[in-house]
């Protein structure tokens, strides 16, 4: 098949080299608003590159990726849609609840299949965690705990324009919880706090974060988010049953060091981003995309289940900020 990539920053590279290697693949036409950014990717993996994305669309592509800054993705998803070409589009939706709820209404009844990233949820371990849940094996949950640290603070231009660390960054665990689970969100609870990186305070956001959430069977979910851990890169998920405990990340690349004597693990070298910890998940993800563009299973993580994590986002980011427990219906638009 011939996919389409609309994006060729970071993330959007790190997509071309994967679909470049996939079998399913035979083709890639690839744009960027930086043309230098498009001539690189056509080069590195034999793509075609073009000057806009709606060259990509008229180019007979069967899938489109869509990479590119959050503002735009609305108007990306939307244009493809409408094109009838199925599209895989990175978290978010939207910059905001109210413009994915608009996109959510606009593709819904399309026939057009519409793919949101969350890579976690194609990680061998967190996979085996929801199969274990599924199968009982672990009896009635009682405690989650879902764990992202990231190694360093994002430049201050990202921070400025993230919407904070519940939108950015906690809202993977939101996401997993979630689909592991398999139940609903009613209640949260954050804090947060700033332990360095000034500006990321002047952007009245916070560097580390925790939140409590109540499922809707009254499993607790605890959630733990730092910007600042130096050992490396740590995304972890603890499931904690009447019959059973399991960890997802619970592996020798665990950037975390014991102090018990004579502990030997986790023994070899951390995992440094999220690039490298979940490389395996992000292959997993795509040739999920290109299944999906074959006709051959529905959208693994679709439009409403983004809005979902973007939603306990925006209880947990109020939360923080009035210091009290909130009701998802309190941010559900009516």
């Amino acid at each position: 098949m011939r996919i389409g990539i609309m994006g060729l920053g970071r993330i959007g590279a790190f997509h071309a080299e994967t679909l470049s290697k996939l079998d399913a693949v035979d083709s890639l036409v690839v744009t960027d608003p930086v043309a230098a950014a498009a001539a690189s990717a056509a080069e590195r993996f034999g793509a075609t590159a073009v000057d806009s994305p709606e060259a990509v669309l008229n180019a007979g592509v069967d899938g489109v990726v869509i990479a590119a800054a959050t503002d735009a993705h609305p108007e990306l998803i939307l244009a493809t849609v409408k094109a009838g070409i199925p599209v895989f589009c990175e978290k978010p939706v939207a910059r905001t609840v109210e413009e994915s709820l608009e996109v959510l209404r606009a593709v819904e009844g399309s026939g057009v299949e519409v793919h949101i990233g969350y890579n976690r949820r194609f990680d061998p371990g967190y996979v085996a965690a929801r199969q274990a849940v599924l199968s009982g094996e672990l009896g009635l949950l009682h405690t989650v705990r879902s764990t992202t640290l990231d190694p360093a603070p994002p430049p201050a231009a990202y921070v400025a324009v993230s919407g904070g660390i519940f939108r950015d960054c906690s809202v993977h665990d939101f996401d997993i919880v979630r689909w592991v689970t398999g139940r609903e969100v009613v209640e949260v609870y954050a804090t947060g706090s700033n332990r360095g990186a000034d500006y990321i305070a002047e952007a009245g956001d916070v560097d580390t974060a925790s939140a409590v959430l109540t499922l809707d069977d009254g499993t607790l979910a605890l959630v733990s988010n730092t910007r600042h851990n130096p050992r490396g890169y740590d995304a972890r998920l603890e499931i904690h049953g009447m019959k059973d405990s399991i960890a997802a990340g619970l592996e020798d690349k665990l950037p975390l060091r014991s102090v018990e004597p004579g502990a030997t693990f986790p023994a070899a070298k951390p995992h440094h981003f999220f690039m490298d910890r979940f490389a395996d998940a992000y292959r997993a993800e795509l040739t999920a995309f290109t299944e999906v563009v074959a006709g051959r299973r529905p959208s693994p993580c679709t439009v409403a289940d983004a809005i979902e994590a973007s939603l306990i986002a925006e209880a947990c980011t109020l939360s923080l900020h009035e210091h009290r427990p909130v009701r998802m219906e309190e941010v559900r638009p009516r």
